[in-house]
C-alpha cells in the first residue's frame, strides 16, 4: 500500500504525553506515515539506526501499525516488529533487546473509535510536554531522513512471562481470583501469565475484540467493574482484575464487590514493602487521597506529589531513584524487583503475593487507613483550546482569596479539612475535577464553590 506526507496534521492529536484522536477523521493511515518519516528522521539525526515498534488490538490498529513502520523504515532505520502486544510487552521488549527508540499504537482506554502513539526517542522513556510539540513542528516542516531501512520480528511473550515467573513468589495461601482484560490487548496474554501461578483462575470478557463490545476498556471507572463485581460475588473470589485496553493500567475489586482505588491499592503496596528497600520516598499524584500521604508519613516515609499523567510520574519516579510510585489513573511503578514499567497484571500479581502470606483480605490490610470523604474524578468537557485558560482562571481566584495551593499540574487548593483540584486533560477536551474532604458537608463546601468559579468562565 502506497501512502502519502500529510501536511494538515489536526495539531491537536498532539498531546501532553501522546498522540491520539479520532480514526479515521483525525488519525489515519497518513498520519501514521507521516508519524513514522519524522520519527526515523529524528532518531537517525541522534545517531541511532534501528527501533521497536508494537500495536494493541483496536480495529485500526494493525493498518496505522503497518502505516508507521513503513514511515519509520523510509527514514533508513531498521525497523523491530513485535506485532500485537500490550504496552508493557512493548516496554519490555525495548529493554529485552536493549532498543530504546520505538512507538506503540494504542490509544490505551479511550473510546473504540480512537487510536494514537505512544513514543520514546530514547533511554529517557515516553515523549511528553514540549518534547511532543517540538515533534509536531519536525512533521510540519517535513525534511525527513531518506534510505531503506530492515524489517525484523521479535516476539517478546516468552521473554515476558519469564520476567513474572521471576519477580513473583506465591505463599501457600490458595486464592480465587476473577480477570476482567474487557476483550482489551490483556485479553490475548493474561491466562497465560496468570497460570504461571497456584490459583483458581476465572477469566470474564476474555475474547480480544476491538470493539470492546462488554464495556469500555477503563479499570478506574467503576462504572465499567459491574460485570467483574457480579461475577467475583457469584464465585466467592478473594479479589478481582480488570485491565484497560492496552494493559498498563490496573482496576481492583474486592471479595464484597468494592472498588479499591489506585491510592488505596498503593497503601497496601507501600506498608509491605516500606521495611524490605533503602530509600524510604514515594511518588504520587496529585488526584490521590490524603489518605496515602498520611500513611506513608505515619511509616516515617517521604512521600513525593507530582503531577499526573504516566510519562511524568514513570520518568520521575526513575529519575529519584524510588522503589515505588504510581497515580490514581491506575498507573504504578514497582523498581524493586521489576525493571519500572507499568503493567496492570504484574500490579496485580504483586497484590495477590501478599494475600498468599496472609489470611487477611484487602480490608484487613487497610486497617488503620485515614478515611476522607471524596469524589470520583470529574470529567468536564471543554474544548482543547479553552481548558487551560479554564484553570488560569481558576488560579487567578485562588490567588485573590489567598488560599495555599499546589500548580504543579493545574490547580490543587489545600485546605486544613479537605482540597480541590482543577487540572486540564492531558488525553483529551476535558477540565478534571476532584473534591475531598474529612466531612461530606464540607466536601459540598468545596464541589459548590469550585464548580461555581469553573462556571462563571465564559467562551
Amino acid at each position: 500500500m502506497e501512502y502519502n506526507y500529510k501536511k494538515d496534521l489536526d495539531k491537536n492529536i498532539f498531546r501532553g504525553y501522546d498522540i491520539r484522536g479520532v480514526y479515521p477523521t483525525s488519525i489515519d493511515e497518513d498520519t501514521a506515515y507521516t508519524i513514522g518519516l519524522g520519527f526515523g528522521s529524528h532518531i537517525k539525526r541522534n545517531g541511532q539506526t534501528m527501533c521497536v515498534v508494537g500495536h494493541d488490538n483496536r480495529l485500526s490498529s494493525p493498518a496505522l501499525y503497518d502505516a508507521v513502520v513503513e514511515g519509520i523504515r523510509q527514514t533508513g532505520i531498521n525497523v523491530v516488529r513485535i506485532g500485537l502486544c500490550t504496552t508493557p510487552m512493548y516496554y519490555y521488549a525495548c529493554i529485552k533487546i536493549d532498543v530504546p527508540s520505538g512507538i506503540m499504537v494504542t490509544a490505551s482506554h479511550n473510546p473504540k473509535d480512537e487510536n494514537g502513539f505512544k513514543f520514546a526517542f530514547d533511554e529517557s522513556g515516553n515523549c511528553k510536554g514540549q518534547e511532543i510539540q517540538d515533534f509536531l513542528q519536525e512533521l510540519l516542516e517535513g525534511n525527513f531522513e531518506h534510505g531503506e531501512g530492515e524489517l525484523y520480528r521479535y516476539n517478546p511473550e516468552e521473554d515476558y512471562l519469564s520476567l513474572f515467573r521471576h519477580s513473583i513468589q506465591f505463599g501457600l495461601r490458595s486464592l480465587k481470583v476473577v480477570l476482567d482484560p474487557a476483550n482489551g490487548a490483556t485479553a490475548s496474554f493474561c491466562r497465560k501469565v496468570f497460570e504461571q501461578f497456584p490459583m483458581d483462575l476465572i477469566i470474564i470478557n476474555e475474547e480480544s475484540d476491538g470493539n470492546f463490545p462488554n464495556h469500555h476498556p477503563d479499570p478506574c471507572v467503576e462504572d465499567n467493574l459491574k460485570q467483574l463485581k457480579d461475577k467475583v460475588i457469584e464465585v466467592g473470589a478473594d479479589v478481582g482484575f480488570s485491565f484497560d485496553g492496552d494493559g498498563d493500567r490496573l482496576g481492583i475489586v474486592t471479595h464484597r464487590g468494592q472498588f479499591i482505588p489506585t491510592d488505596i491499592y498503593m497503601i497496601i503496596i507501600i506498608r509491605d514493602i516500606i521495611h524490605k528497600v533503602k530509600k524510604k520516598e514515594f511518588l504520587y499524584d496529585v488526584k490521590c487521597s490524603k489518605s496515602l500521604s498520611d500513611e506513608i508519613e505515619r511509616l516515617g516515609a517521604k512521600g513525593i506529589c507530582y503531577r499526573t499523567g504516566n510519562s511524568y510520574t514513570k520518568a520521575k519516579v526513575r529519575e529519584e531513584d524510588l522503589p515505588f510510585g504510581g497515580e490514581l489513573s491506575g498507573h504504578v511503578y514497582f523498581r524493586d524487583r521489576w525493571p519500572g514499567f507499568d503493567s496492570g497484571m504484574y500490579a496485580a500479581l504483586r497484590l495477590l503475593e501478599i494475600l498468599s502470606y496472609t489470611n487477611k483480605d484487602i480490608n484487613m490490610l487497610l486497617n488503620g487507613v485515614h478515611d476522607y470523604y471524596s469524589t470520583d474524578e470529574i470529567k468536564i468537557p471543554t474544548p482543547d483550546d479553552v481548558k487551560f485558560k479554564v484553570v488560569d482562571f481558576v488560579k487567578q481566584y485562588v490567588q485573590e482569596k489567598g488560599y495555599p495551593y499546589n500548580d504543579i499540574d493545574g490547580v490543587r487548593v489545600n485546605f486544613p479539612d479537605g482540597w480541590a483540584l482543577v487540572r486540564a486533560s492531558n488525553t483529551g477536551p476535558n477540565i478534571t475535577v476532584r473534591y475531598e474532604a474529612k466531612t461530606e458537608a464540607r466536601l459540598k463546601e468545596l464541589q459548590d464553590e469550585f464548580g461555581g468559579v469553573i462556571h462563571e468562565f465564559s467562551y
